[in-house]
């Protein structure tokens, strides 16, 4: 290994053993037995997103005949793709293991994942029946032999890939006027499983037990009917899915607004090329070649083989069946202390700022908030950014609520966010429709800054409120990620805000900030000299420490930084979830680093830095990771906390998830996901956190 190599870990590699983390939560036995399945989902999700993404990347790298080494933390690409297809290979095979120990669970409790192969009589006349009405009219199945090369496949797409071995001519009774032609004595299928229809189909219970079968293993009890015009001696049928590359290609053409580009760009993703080949590894030796040939699929293609079902990320989506006794506990969210939904947001927020963590708070101070924007007379204006919305967003339909009500209405909405391109440009007609004002951003910039500016006139005086995030306005997704919200009448913060919506608008103007950290411009110099300070106090024999919480962190240029201030003697406390590039406790270098990364029920997304500041710490929450398309590609947007109590309540929280040695592991040069142990008092710091904000707002109350 070379010294890049132990000095970086692979961005790639890290990233594999993240989700390694996420399957250990799978395979927890403390974790409710359905929450065990929907970790398995998030696993298989996060899978086909790395090979849409990452793996395209190095792929590309490849073919182009680069090693890639400078990009690629000093790893060769070619070696590299070898190196990821091996390591995936194990973990399908471990989560193949964990899926059969969950089942072998479910039965103790009742609960039977059945197949074609188990099913009664009684289930069977339930089958054929849910098949003709609801699976029959949405199947599409391609006859392969006489096709030059098999139709363009669905990206992430389930199919069947069926083989049928047929009766010879002198065996072959009544099907000539049919097929007068077939010499074949085998023909090959493809059978794509729907997603308009439930991938787990619930069957009547019998008595105190539930059956539940695979959508795919529905059609293969049916697969008689499907090819009864056939006659066939055996039919088999195993299940493929490729993944395509998910990077748009955006054209140059001028005469296409932006919505059009990126609209013809998602649409081109539909024929991408494929970057990985999965396929069930009990499938038949000719069937598996055939398929091959006739997908033409290439050496730097990564061909994995799998079980009987692929698409394990709608494990996501598995039915409760009712049984709340097998998944986690649900806790309501908290109210934020101090801050009545009874009277008006605005009034309050005007006298003091406030601090929301979702989702141990209520998201629906957001919403809230923008509802009486829209309808107080006194409100001119609201602006504000958009990344991800949910699917039936309140956010949105609070924004058409405030222009149909005269409000200047500003929307800067992200086209590119990946994976919810289509779903943003039917949310930008629709806002458009309704009279917003639009902005797509800055060329060959993503905007990901997560703010929100309203402006309200009063007595002939301007008055900004505002919030800012460290994640997207989104309640659905509030519901699972963990994210800090500022709310703030602070006039100096806010201005500034006001200037990054500017920038939007006039971004050959590069403002200066004198509060706020934002991307591309300063947040790499504002943090180096942040870390600097660090470093000078440390000489100079004053406290200093540094503590980050952040998604991922993949910069080489932050964690040179960093390697400085601890060979100074700083204290650094890292608590990065993904992929971390930094290398803690090497002798020399990095003595003084240590850090974790907590999987757990909620999925951890703020980005939270506290420097120790000689004693008078200062803390900033932001949208931005220290990963370099955050840093150098990106709008972002950091703010910093002035409010003593929120100040203190940040660090609170983040020492309580340093404290958490339950679901923490270690990140080290090893990358074998350790939990972290000592002889601490046990912290879960997910629940600990919740009880931290529960005993506030007891201790108010009383």
């Amino acid at each position: 290994m070379n010294t890049v190599q132990k000095q970086y870990v692979n961005r790639e590699i890290s990233w594999l053993q993240f989700n390694a983390r996420v399957l250990q939560e799978a395979a927890d036995e403390s974790v409710p037995l359905i929450d065990r399945l929907r970790f398995v989902g998030i696993f298989s999700n996060n899978l086909d997103e790395f090979f849409k993404v990452r793996y395209a990347t190095v792929k590309r790298i490849a073919q182009a005949g680069k090693t890639g080494k400078s990009v690629l933390g000093g790893a060769n690409a070619k070696e590299l793709l070898d190196e990821i297809t091996q390591i995936v290979i194990r973990q399908q095979s471990e989560s193949l293991a964990i899926l059969r120990r969950i089942e072998s669970l479910l039965i103790e409790e009742n609960i039977y994942m059945i197949n074609e192969k188990d099913v009664t009589h009684k289930q069977g006349e339930f089958l054929k029946s849910y098949f003709l009405e609801k699976v029959s009219p949405a199947l599409v199945t391609i006859i392969l032999n006489d096709l030059d090369k098999i139709p363009l496949l669905k990206d992430s797409a389930g199919y069947l890939a069926v083989k049928m071995v047929m009766k010879t001519k002198s065996e072959a009774k009544g099907v000539g006027r049919f097929f007068t032609n077939v010499t074949n004595e085998v023909q090959y299928a493809l059978i794509e499983i729907p997603r308009t229809v439930d991938r787990f189909v619930v069957l009547p219970n019998e008595g105190d037990k539930s059956y539940i079968i695979f959508l795919d293993d529905l059609i293969r009890y049916n697969l008689g009917s499907i090819f009864s015009i056939f006659d066939y001696e055996s039919l088999s049928a195993h299940m493929i899915k490729i993944t395509r590359d998910a990077e748009l290609d955006i054209d140059n053409d001028l005469s296409k607004s932006f919505i059009e580009k990126i609209s013809s760009s998602v649409r081109d993703r539909r024929i991408s090329e494929p970057v990985r080949f999965v396929y069930d590894d009990h499938i038949e030796k000719d069937t598996l070649k055939f398929l091959k040939d006739k997908m033409g699929i290439e050496e730097t293609d990564s061909v994995i083989p799998g079980g009987r079902y692929h698409n394990r990320r709608d494990f996501m989506n598995f039915p409760s069946l009712g049984r709340t006794d097998l998944m986690y506990k649900r806790y309501p969210p908290l109210p934020i202390v101090g801050l009545s939904m009874e009277g008006s947001l605005l009034e309050q927020i005007g006298k003091k700022d406030y601090l929301l963590y979702a989702p141990y708070h209520t998201f629906s101070y957001i919403i809230r908030l923008l509802r009486e924007a829209a309808l107080d007379p006194k409100v001119k204006a609201i602006k504000i950014t958009v990344y991800r919305l949910a699917e039936n967003s309140q956010i949105a339909s609070s924004l058409i609520n405030a222009v149909k009500n005269g409000k200047e209405v500003t929307v800067q909405i992200e086209l590119q966010a990946r994976f919810d391109e289509e779903a943003n440009i039917q949310y930008a007609e629709q806002l458009q429709q309704e009279g917003i004002k639009l902005i797509f951003g800055v060329q060959g910039l993503k905007v990901h800054s997560k703010i929100c500016l309203i402006e309200r006139e009063d007595a002939g005086k301007l008055m900004r409120y505002g919030f800012i995030s460290t994640g997207n306005f989104n309640e659905s997704t509030a519901k699972l990620y963990t994210d800090y919200t500022l709310f703030t009448a602070n006039q100096p913060i806010l201005k500034e805000v006001a200037k990054v919506f500017n920038f939007f608008d006039t971004n050959y103007k590069v403002h200066k900030y004198k509060h706020l950290i934002v991307s591309p411009h300063y947040t790499k110099s504002v943090f180096s000299k942040l870390i600097k300070q660090e470093i000078d106090n440390a000489k100079a024999g004053k406290e200093a420490f540094i503590k980050v919480k952040m998604n991922s962190f993949t910069s080489y240029k932050m964690v040179d930084r960093l390697y400085e201030a601890s060979q100074a003697g700083v204290k650094i406390q890292l608590i990065v979830r993904g992929t971390c590039c930094l290398v803690p406790g090497i002798e020399g270098l990095s003595d003084n680093i240590e850090a974790i990364s907590i999987v757990d029920k909620y999925l951890e997304h703020p980005r939270l830095f506290i420097f120790g500041n000689g004693g008078d710490p200062k803390v900033y929450i932001s949208s931005a990771d220290w990963m370099t398309r955050n840093l150098d590609y990106r709008v972002e947007v950091g703010c910093p906390i002035y409010d003593e109590d929120i100040k203190q309540e940040l660090i609170d929280t983040f020492n309580i998830s340093w404290s958490d040695n339950v679901k923490a592991r270690v990140h080290s040069i090893k990358q074998d996901n350790a939990y972290r142990s000592n002889k601490m008092v046990k912290v879960r710091s997910q629940v600990a956190t919740y009880e931290y904000y529960l005993k506030k707002m007891t201790h108010i109350e009383n």
